[in-house]
């Protein structure tokens, strides 16, 4: 079997064949609510972060979209086009395990699936040539797979001979579509869009193209490349002439997180208590600390942004000559650059009562394999107390059952949140997942938590007879009673 590299990575030739496989989940957060939710099917939901009356839907079920509901919308807008809307908040980990269901199914089909998002995924059946007669088949087994785990979950899935192509047969058949797109019906499919229809292009771009004459994508596909590469400056335009054209340009992106980020809306109540706003500085910089342990990963490049209710902000980069991981480090750093500032502008405070986001971010990463320490330093010792840290919440599967110091003051200021990027942060290979704590809910204060200890099973008895074979097939895993959470 041919490795995927034979086929696309760092070759300009294009496949004419459609065998890359592009599934997307329809109104996902919303069908993964009225999943957990049977009282909610059938009827119009909007999925919101936090409930308050000036919140955002940030996903709305097919029932709402039929009345013009859309995603990012007020609650306030959204009510006016639809009165009878539900609203729920969000359940990240209920949606990250949906998301490593479905990718474990994609995967029981085809070793080569790229998780794109939290609800797409790409596969590439081009080493399956010889092992599919008819992929339309295995794609309505995938809906199915999936119909049987989860009943009221659908998908669109787009076939195609390159990613981008699949990608925009996903959106020719809401809901529930299948779509094949192949060099004889591609001009017939282009033919009915607009520019805007094709993922990428937004206002801005199309504005570029009807300057240049370029009207739909029909015209965008048969255009020079020389055209295109005026229209969008440089090797973009490359790019874009591929893709409309059968070559592959967007399906194996750097698997490695160049950049990092933890970000938090605060509500009017939070911005009023500087504690508050305080503690979830904290709860960032600890998120990002364990997203780095996980990948075995230490930053060299802070950046922390704090926007405020009239629209400005205030930013800070800080490049660190010594790589760190611990989430304190990176507070201390921030608080640092934060001091300065006060005090070379006279202010009493940048957390004010106007704050409404807090945004840090980490980049230039070490891996821990190279990572070189001073022979006077302490940090090692840290670094593998922390470790040990995480491998403890690991082996109880309770992200909370051992917490810092800096944990405990104030634990519950952060709600978890969906994370579109922090899919990389998942699935390994096999299935397995590598940052397990994404796929807990947090428990809120006072709530009781279930504990699992995980246990060796005994050993098989010796059999009575050689021929007989006594296997042990007992429980993995032990219950222990419920405890109340500290």
């Amino acid at each position: 079997m041919k490795h995927r590299d034979d086929y696309f990575r760092n070759s300009m030739g294009a496949k004419t064949e459609p065998l890359v496989m592009f599934l997307d989940m329809n109104c996902y957060f919303a069908s993964c609510e009225q999943q957990r939710h049977p009282e909610l099917r059938g009827k119009p939901v909007g999925v919101l972060t936090y409930d308050s009356p000036n919140a955002a839907v940030i996903a709305a079920s097919k029932e709402a979209k039929i009345f013009g509901v859309k995603s990012g919308m007020s609650l306030s807008d959204c009510r006016m086009l639809c009165p009878e809307m539900i609203t729920t908040v969000t359940h990240p980990a209920w949606y990250r395990i949906i998301h490593v269901d479905v990718m474990n199914i994609m995967r029981s089909y085809c070793d080569d699936v790229i998780p794109k998002s939290i609800d797409e995924a790409v596969a590439n059946f081009y080493s399956y040539r010889l092992v599919y007669n008819d992929l339309t088949e295995v794609a309505r087994q995938i809906k199915a797979d999936i119909k049987k785990k989860y009943d009221y979950l659908t998908c669109s899935i787009g076939i195609a001979p390159n990613s981008f192509l699949a990608k925009v047969g996903t959106g020719l058949q809401k809901v529930d579509g299948l779509v094949v797109i192949t060099p004889d019906n591609i001009d017939d499919y282009l033919a009915k869009m607009k520019l805007t229809d094709l993922p990428g292009i937004a206002t801005r771009n199309e504005r570029r193209l009807l300057l240049t004459g370029i009207r739909t994508p029909l015209e965008m596909r048969h255009a020079s490349a020389a055209l295109l590469r005026k229209v969008f400056g440089g090797v973009v335009g490359d790019y874009w002439h591929r893709r409309l054209n059968f070559g592959e340009v967007d399906m194996y992106n750097k698997v490695e997180n160049r950049t990092m980020s933890a970000t938090r809306t605060m509500s009017s109540q939070q911005s009023r208590d500087r504690q508050q706003l305080e503690s979830m500085l904290i709860s960032l910089c600890t998120r990002l600390e364990q997203r780095m342990v996980k990948g075995g990963l230490f930053c060299k490049e802070i950046y922390f942004g704090i926007r405020y209710r009239d629209g400005s902000k205030w930013e800070t980069t800080i490049k660190l000559a010594d790589p760190v991981q611990d989430a304190m480090e990176l507070r201390s750093y921030i608080y640092e650059r934060i001091t300065d500032f006060e005090q070379s502008r006279g202010l009493k405070t940048v957390f004010t009562d106007k704050v409404t986001n807090l945004n840090v971010g980490i980049q230039s990463f070490v891996k821990n394999t190279v990572m070189q320490y001073s022979l006077f330093d302490n940090r090692i010792k840290k670094d593998t107390v922390r470790k040990v840290m995480y491998q403890i919440k690991d082996h109880f599967e309770q992200k909370d059952i051992v917490r810092k110091g800096s944990e405990l003051f104030n634990p519950h200021v952060m709600k978890d949140a969906i994370g579109f990027g922090s899919v990389r942060d998942m699935l390994v290979k096999n299935g397995e997942v590598k940052n397990k704590h994404l796929l807990e809910e947090d428990a809120l204060p006072g709530e009781p938590r279930k504990i699992v200890i995980k246990k060796k099973p005994p050993p098989a008895p010796p059999p009575e007879y050689e021929e007989v074979d006594h296997e042990y097939t007992g429980p993995e895993y032990d219950d222990v009673p419920m405890i109340e959470a500290q």
